[in-house]
C-alpha cells in the first residue's frame, strides 16, 4: 500500500511524523526538567522552614548497660525473632 503512494506524500508524512515525535520528546523533557527543579525547590523550602527537631541527649536519664543486661536484652530479641519466624512458617 505504501509503495502505491507518490514519493512526495511519503516524504511529507515521514517528515511530519518526525516533527511530532521530536515535539513530544521535547514536551516530556521540559516536564521532567520542571519536575526536577520543582522537587529541588520544595526540598529547599521544607529544609528551610520546617527543620528537623534536634534530639536532646539526656545522659542523666540513661544508664550505661552492663554486659549482663545487654546479653539479656539480646536473648529477648533472639527469642522474639524465633517466635516470629516459627509463627510465620505455620501460616
Amino acid at each position: 500500500m505504501l509503495h502505491q503512494l507518490p514519493r512526495e506524500i511519503l516524504t511529507t508524512q515521514i517528515t511530519n511524523g518526525l516533527i511530532i515525535m521530536l515535539l513530544g520528546m521535547g514536551v516530556v523533557f521540559f516536564f521532567l526538567v520542571l519536575l526536577v527543579y520543582t522537587t529541588k525547590l520544595l526540598s529547599f523550602l521544607v529544609r528551610k522552614y520546617l527543620p528537623e527537631k534536634q534530639e536532646v541527649n539526656n545522659n542523666a536519664s540513661r544508664t550505661p548497660r552492663t554486659g549482663a543486661s545487654a546479653e539479656a536484652e539480646g536473648a529477648q530479641i533472639a527469642a522474639a525473632i524465633t517466635a516470629a519466624v516459627s509463627q510465620s512458617s505455620k501460616h
